[in-house]
């Protein structure tokens, strides 16, 4: 069953979908000095990655987003990041189940803890994570004037909703 959250995080990974196919390739993986020399392929991996994670870690029980898969080819082909972006928008219903989350916040220990969580509070999660990296897209993107992205990408609900509240 869709819920609110199912819905935004759908809303958001399609909006990214769209970014990236109005990108050239040489777009997509150019590295934006504001953005420390990431580029708009490895942001996408990152936010695309996250949420493979959650959906590993549904059938598993365990999420760890600290143990990843991270795979390069997301962040150079264009067309193969479009593919994960649709088959994570159509594999985020689903109903709501405890989880673990398992977390290293030491780099210098092998230390990790483990919290009770849930689906839903993940995706969640995942939703202000995305935002926050469309957040950074958008910066990069328009100092380069590589791409011109929609007025709200990137923008959490809230804001928008504030902005309305406060130009009225």
């Amino acid at each position: 069953m869709k819920s609110e959250i199912t819905i935004q995080a759908t809303e958001l990974i399609y909006q990214l979908k769209q970014v990236v196919e109005t990108l050239t390739d040489e777009q997509y993986s150019y590295k934006i000095p504001v953005l420390s020399g990431a580029s708009v392929g490895q942001h996408t991996r990152h936010i695309i990655e996250f949420y493979l994670e959650l959906e590993k870690g549904y059938h598993s029980g365990t999420v760890s987003y600290d143990a990843r898969q991270r795979d390069e080819k997301i962040e150079t082909q264009r067309e193969f990041a479009i593919e994960k972006l649709l088959m994570i928008a159509g594999a985020i219903v689903k109903p709501d189940k405890y989880l673990v989350l398992t977390a290293g916040y030491s780099i210098s220990e092998q230390v990790s803890i483990q919290v009770l969580t849930n689906y839903q509070r993940e995706l969640m999660y995942n939703i202000e994570h995305t935002i926050h990296h469309m957040a950074l897209l958008k910066i990069g993107a328009e100092a380069l004037s590589i791409a011109r992205l929609p007025e709200n990408f990137g923008v959490a609900s809230s804001t928008i909703k504030y902005r309305k509240a406060c130009a009225q």
